[in-house]
């Protein structure tokens, strides 16, 4: 199952949409860097895997766009120290 994370850059923040549901992580823009705040999953998408497809999504677009991530929040700091790949991109 392939899902798509957008920039939703009106609103601040990474959007990932499935079965009519939306998962976000909020966020801030500062010079080089991308403040993560918050993430949500709604209760209807739960337990699939969605949020961890969600962190993984921002983070990659992130790197892509040559930038630093602070994760305030915990879900997406949790999925970095479990992905090591990602951490180089902490500020």
């Amino acid at each position: 199952m392939q899902h798509q994370v957008r920039d939703a850059r009106e609103r601040q923040r990474f959007e990932l949409e499935a079965d009519g549901h939306v998962a976000f992580s909020t966020y801030e823009r500062a010079a080089g860097v991308i403040t993560i705040l918050h993430t949500e999953v709604p209760k209807e998408l739960g337990g699939r895997g969605i949020g961890s497809a969600l962190a993984k999504g921002l983070l990659d677009m992130i790197r892509a766009e040559g930038l630093k991530v602070k994760p305030l929040c915990p879900f997406v700091k949790a999925y970095i120290g479990k992905h090591p790949e990602y951490a180089g991109l902490v500020a």
